[in-house]
């Protein structure tokens, strides 16, 4: 497979049309059509449904989607590397994050480098921690920063002394709208939306006893935080979450007793190789 035909058949999963994509592509349409024909016969799969207005793609073509997106990513990322290389130190880090509060230290060391190199940029990603590791590995993001617990046997990293305290999201108008905190005891008969990580969960689980933990109603799932509080404004559940100090409309931050915290760390690969400017800025986090 070439990488340009590879952004071709990008460029058509995207438009849904290949005349459209053609035009973007600045590329005759027979071209194109002739390109992802070659396509389908080197991979020996069908990797579009053509209809009369718009074509889709079959369940290899979703998979190729995938994998052709990291893979170009991964070419382009590559790419500015080695330019800017030639010319000082440059280019972009890569950072993917959840909404913790150690993004705050985070922030004002990318503002402090920045100011000793200044043609490096940051491009953060807010994902969840799972894909956050996936993507380290592919070389497609070159530090995350994670909650616990992270196996950081694989990593270069850094803790921060920076824990997140967990609180629950509940509607405005919810009866425990008016406590100063709820315990395990207030939340054992709510519905609850928990975070999408099994590893989480159990902290959660601990947090609640074995015996408490085995009963609760799980109404759903939620990794994003306003999307969890809007959840839990409209009457899905109570929402846990960590209490960053943000307010969200027409719900409430309530702490949880006994308090729980997580605790943040910033990882990157320990081996393999890292563009100059990921490279310098991991010593620089260490200096």
């Amino acid at each position: 497979m070439e990488l340009r035909v590879l952004r071709y058949f990008l460029a058509v999963a995207e438009e849904g049309n290949i005349t459209w994509a053609a035009q973007l592509l600045r590329i005759s349409q027979p071209t194109l059509s002739r390109q992802l024909k070659q396509l389908e016969d080197e991979l020996g799969v069908t990797l579009f449904r053509r209809g009369p207005h718009a074509i889709t793609l079959t369940d290899e073509g979703r998979l190729l989607r995938e994998r052709a997106q990291a893979i170009v990513s991964l070419a382009d990322k590559t790419e500015i590397e080695l330019r800017q290389s030639e010319s000082g130190l440059g280019g972009e880090i890569v950072i993917g994050c959840g909404e913790v509060r150690a993004m705050t230290f985070l922030s004002k060391r990318m503002a402090a480098f920045r100011r000793i190199h200044p043609n490096v940029r940051f491009q953060v990603t807010s994902t969840t921690s799972d894909i956050i590791q996936d993507r380290i590995e592919q070389g497609l993001m070159d530090f995350g920063l994670l909650t616990e617990p992270i196996d950081v046997s694989r990593y270069e990293y850094l803790r921060l002394d920076v824990p997140d305290r967990w609180g629950a999201l509940v509607a405005e108008n919810h009866p425990l709208a008016s406590h100063d905190a709820v315990t395990p005891e207030d939340l054992e008969d709510e519905p609850l939306i928990l975070p999408s990580r099994e590893s989480v969960r159990r902290i959660i689980a601990r947090w609640f006893g074995t015996e408490r933990a085995e009963r609760l109603t799980i109404a759903g799932s939620c990794s994003l935080p306003s999307n969890g509080a809007n959840m839990a404004a409209n009457g899905v559940g109570v929402f846990l979450c960590y209490d960053l100090g943000n307010t969200y409309p027409a719900a409430r931050m309530i702490p949880l007793d006994p308090v729980l915290t997580c605790d943040t760390v910033l990882v990157w690969k320990k081996q393999g190789a890292r563009s100059p400017a990921a490279a310098e800025f991991g010593r620089f986090l260490n200096s």
